[in-house]
């Protein structure tokens, strides 16, 4: 199905409907307001988290009672304030590998105290983090694709007993075939299966910010450490 191609009429009433849905249970936040415009303004690529998927992570992080949280890919910012403001005490340490995009999450996160984005490879990063002794209740991986096994692996390692390890855009990632005749990327789902050390699952998403076709079904990995 092409990106042109027109939705079902039950589909496209679905994805609308569910909009509707999630826009009404959001409230207004000025410093995410801001964020997304900041973000725009300093030409940071369109493909930060939707706000409903930031309410997700929140309320995963309320239900853990997480107060330390790692997330792997900052981009601009918006999904490391989702997690900075979604329980009281929590501390957020969020690893980017761009400067000029650290940069512009520092201006969005400015005046937040417990948010800390380190800059760098995230396995490098990941490896001082365990070379500190640090521990984390909660580890969102939204970053390089092609490393979603290896930055699974590490922040298993980085959580605690009874943590949660998400890894976002997972079924994006199995679709995405560079050349026809090329295999897709099992390389996550098959770490996963065999890891012990959690219990996991796939959730599959459909999505109701994107305008391409391709790209409204996606899920990620939820994986709670034993």
């Amino acid at each position: 199905m092409s990106s042109n191609t027109p939705l079902p009429p039950i589909l496209a009433q679905a994805i609308t409907r569910s909009l509707q849905a999630q826009t009404q249970l959001l409230k207004p936040n000025p410093r995410l307001a801001a964020a997304e415009a900041n973000c725009q303004n300093q030409n940071i690529p369109a493909i930060a988290i939707a706000p409903y998927q930031g309410q997700h992570l929140a309320l995963l992080c309320q239900f853990l009672g997480a107060q330390h949280v790692l997330e792997i890919g900052t981009l601009g910012g918006y999904s490391t304030i989702w997690l900075a403001e979604s329980v009281p005490g929590v501390h957020v340490t969020s690893i980017e590998f761009s400067a000029k995009h650290r940069e512009v999450a520092l201006e969005n996160t400015k005046g937040t105290a417990n948010v800390e984005i380190r800059l760098g490879a995230a396995e490098e990063v990941m490896g001082e983090l365990g070379k500190e002794g640090r521990v984390f209740d909660f580890v969102f991986v939204d970053a390089n694709w092609d490393q979603q096994a290896r930055y699974f692996d590490l922040a298993v390692g980085l959580t605690r007993k009874g943590g949660v390890v998400y890894v976002d855009n997972v079924v994006r990632n199995l679709l995405d075939i560079p050349e026809e005749g090329d295999e897709a990327d099992w390389s996550l789902i098959e770490w996963v299966k065999g890891d012990e050390r959690v219990t996991a699952t796939l959730i599959p998403t459909v999505s109701t910010h994107k305008v391409d076709v391709g790209a409204l079904v996606d899920g990620f990995v939820l994986a709670r450490v034993k």
